[in-house]
């Protein structure tokens, strides 16, 4: 039995009836109403039950994946390729990026302290790799159901298409936290491990001890992670275009590298200030003394539009949606 049937028919009967499963989905389905919205008797804690049991149901599916785990390698293994590449370059006196400030932000001062290479790790992780991995998992989150033949059965469980849409942009915003998690923990092991630690020099060249720069580092995880929400939002709503899950996550990488390049040309500065790429990398703020917060407040508000405008559009577009598979 699927995923899906599974949670139709809801927990299995103790006698193990052959019948239970099947009596229970009818009962399900005459509790969800028609087109799976809960009927208006419906206790509210039933619902909430239901509701969790999908969200945990969903995120187990999505962190098993195998697609997933292979996401969760890639971007474990872009700190650990940096780490090795500075610690090559620096092994004979000489400095990261050769002194000219090549390559990723922080990464000249990553060979002094290895609390850095997190820094670094992230700001070369979240303009692509962070997003694109976003992207592939969001992008599938309807998509792939309706292409699997399992999102109607999805909907017979008395959650709702408001409430299913909900799960999968959670788990998704899950994901987002998840594969940031991934990138600093990987980036603090190799940079405990193959550089030294002490003190933070930070950016206005004051000095934080190691525990507060360690706090400081878990706040731009947060930041870096909350930066990824529209990606999340628009990868949602690609996704509930079309029944090919492939389709929606090449359609939803497509357009990060569209709007990425757009960030970058000159003569469209008009339009950049509002492209949800455009202020990721405020994070650096937070190594500033005093915090710098203007940036960080622009790209979360900016996160927080997109999240708004792209999931009422993944809304309105599943929940008038002639779902068929």
């Amino acid at each position: 039995m699927s995923r899906a049937e599974r949670l139709a028919a809801g927990p299995p009967e103790r006698t193990g009836a052959p019948a239970a499963g099947a009596a229970a989905v009818t009962a399900a389905a005459a509790v969800a109403g028609p087109e799976g919205r809960p009927a208006p008797g419906v206790p509210r804690a039933p619902r909430l039950v239901w509701s969790l049991g999908l969200l945990r149901s969903e995120l187990v599916t999505v962190f098993r994946r195998g697609r997933t785990l292979a996401l969760f390698a890639v971007l474990a293994g872009v700190p650990l390729l940096v780490g090795i590449a500075v610690r090559i370059e620096t092994h004979g006196g000489g400095s990261a990026g050769g002194g000219r400030g090549d390559g990723p932000a922080f990464i000249e001062q990553v060979s002094n302290n290895g609390l850095f290479l997190t820094f670094a790790s992230l700001a070369a992780t979240l303009p692509f790799f962070l997003p694109m991995a976003v992207g592939v998992v969001a992008g599938d989150a309807v998509a792939g159901e309706a292409g699997g033949g399992t999102l109607r059965y999805l909907l017979v469980a008395p959650a709702g298409r408001t409430r299913l849409l909900a799960v999968k942009y959670l788990s998704v915003l899950a994901f987002c936290v998840a594969a940031t998690v991934v990138v600093a923990v990987s980036a603090l092991v190799v940079g405990f491990a193959l550089f030294p630690v002490g003190d933070v020099t930070t950016l206005s060249g004051t000095t934080l001890s190691l525990s507060d720069g360690m706090l400081r580092a878990l706040l731009i995880a947060l930041l870096v992670a909350a930066s990824l929400v529209g990606m999340g939002a628009l990868g949602l709503f690609v996704s509930t275009l079309t029944d090919s899950g492939i389709g929606a996550m090449a359609t939803t990488v497509g357009l990060l590298i569209t709007v990425q390049i757009v960030d970058t040309i000159p003569q469209l500065h008009a339009v950049q200030p509002y492209l949800f790429p455009h202020y990721w990398l405020s994070f650096a703020d937070v190594l500033r003394d005093p915090m710098q917060w203007d940036g960080v407040v622009r790209n979360l508000g900016l996160q927080a539009l997109y999240a708004a405008v792209f999931g009422s559009a993944a809304w309105a577009r599943f929940s008038t949606r002639d779902v068929t598979a």
